[in-house]
């Protein structure tokens, strides 16, 4: 009997694993997969530099600002049922994106697609810790994190093959038939759980949502309006303000979806911080290099992503070593030295960005951007949570993911402005000359990142993760109470 139910157990945790695995690459793919097609996009549907920006950060943005929202609605009416409600409206979306015949009815979508993504998002780790015994839970999400990071890396490629070879809708197209497949699996092997005196944040939600809109809004307009122009202004303050009401908001709710409290700490301050710098850098400079290798240098799009796989797939062979100097000599010299090799990268980008650059001289750029980025995934999460006592885990990996997020997205609004300041899309010249300055302020951002990661507290010999002061005292009070 006993092993019959030990059957089943390992069963269901292997059918949960491969059902959140496939949702989670989706999800991620999503985020890169359209920078390729990009240049086929603007040909097909119309729009400028700000429609392109749009259909990146649409996604980005409703993903970002919803993610911690989705989880407590899932803790609170089921997960299984919010997990499947997810996955229809991001399938959903994705078809319809497809079909979109227009600039701006595809945008729509897009923001559809990152509101299904952030409902189901969150909650495949959830059902993941339900599902996986404890001691086997480790090797679970790494096996989950490494599927995430082969989405992450082979984006480009599947787009630009995709949209060279058949149609840039491809890339929506892809997402129907596995999301279709997956409803019907999770709706018969996932486990229903609650968790139903979760709160739901909808002041803080809004506060967040409409606070960010604005800025991004503000930003992704200063091509065309200028940064004097009363919209972008009025953008830029009402943005400022609400964010601002949103940290108020933070200190002083009982149950707010991002406690403020929690960035008192030095080790949680400054992973997260760092995190929104190093994706503000990467995010809004694979947006502008993505299309600099077709636009600029004339190749396709399948020829673009294959060149970009030493930066965006060097995470898959770097990361087990990344993750051994990490267990060996803790989370943060590892974190600090990949953010200054990722910027070091960018700026090596920025110095031989030229209309007949050659791949070779691109090259090194490609591979210590990659290697940098691999550093950096490796031990982020684990600084993440071990910043925090563990009932606040949950929580903390939201904020953390949210916020790179929105890092991302600012960062393309950022860049793409100062691309359109300084150059455009009149000819390879005009866009070597807006893509240089752009990506010195990515290198700097990255840069900037790696100076913020230093606040996070060293590990002490002989000791596990460390943890600020306060976060000890809080974990040792929790000990006690248990």
């Amino acid at each position: 009997m006993n092993e019959q139910h030990g059957r089943a157990d390992r069963g269901r945790a292997v059918w949960t694993l491969v059902i959140t695995s496939v949702a989670g690459f989706m999800a991620a793919l999503d985020n890169l997969v359209v920078t390729t097609a990009l240049p086929s996009i603007r040909e097909s549907l119309g729009g400028g530099l700000e429609e392109l920006e749009w259909t990146v950060n649409a996604y980005t943005l409703t993903f970002a600002v919803l993610l911690m929202l989705g989880a407590a609605l899932g803790d609170r009416f089921g997960r299984r049922r919010l997990f499947l409600v997810g996955l229809g409206v991001f399938t959903a979306a994705s078809a319809a994106a497809a079909l979109s015949p227009g600039i701006e009815e595809l945008i729509a979508f897009r923001a559809v697609q990152g509101v299904g993504a952030a409902i189901m998002m969150p909650l495949t780790l959830t059902l993941i810790g339900a599902a996986v015994p404890p001691e086997r839970r480790g090797a679970a999400l790494g096996l989950f994190g490494a599927v995430n990071g082969v989405a992450v890396a082979s984006g480009p490629l599947i787009g630009g093959a995709l949209t060279e070879h058949i149609s840039w809708q491809w890339i929506f197209w892809l997402n129907v038939p596995l999301g279709l497949l997956l409803l019907p699996l999770a709706r018969l092997r996932l486990t229903e759980s609650y968790a139903p005196r979760a709160p739901l944040d909808i002041r803080g939600t809004a506060l967040v949502s409409a606070g960010l809109f604005g800025i991004v809004y503000a930003l992704v307009n200063t091509a065309s309006h200028g940064w004097t122009s009363p919209l972008v202004l009025t953008g830029l303050i009402a943005g400022t303000a609400l964010l601002g009401l949103f940290v108020h908001h933070g200190n002083r709710a009982e149950n707010p979806m991002l406690p403020m409290r929690l960035f008192r700490g030095r080790a949680f301050l400054g992973i997260n911080v760092a995190s929104l710098l190093m994706f503000f850098g990467m995010f809004g400079s694979i947006f502008l290099l993505s299309q600099f290798l077709q636009n600029g240098l004339g190749h396709s799009p399948t020829e673009a992503g294959l060149r970009m796989l030493p930066w965006t797939g060097m995470p898959i062979l770097v990361a087990p070593l990344a993750g051994y100097l990490s267990d060996r000599f803790g989370g943060r010299p590892v974190v600090v030295a990949g953010l200054a090799l990722q910027a070091l990268g960018l700026t090596l980008f920025a110095v031989v960005v030229e209309p007949d650059v050659s791949y070779a001289a691109q090259l090194p750029a490609l591979v210590i951007g990659g290697v940098g980025m691999a550093m950096y995934f490796a031990p982020a999460a684990s600084l993440v949570l071990s910043s925090v006592r563990a009932g606040e885990q949950g929580i903390a990996s939201g904020a953390n993911n949210a916020l790179r997020e929105v890092g991302g997205a600012l960062g393309v609004a950022v860049l793409a402005s100062v691309f359109a300041a300084r150059g455009g899309y009149g000819s390879p010249r005009l866009f070597a000359d807006g893509t240089v300055p752009a990506l010195w302020i990515g290198a700097g951002a990255v840069a900037l990142g790696a100076l913020v990661a230093l606040l996070i507290p060293g590990r002490r010999s002989g000791a596990g993760p460390a943890r600020d002061p306060e976060t000890r005292d809080a974990a040792e009070r929790d000990a006690v109470a248990a």
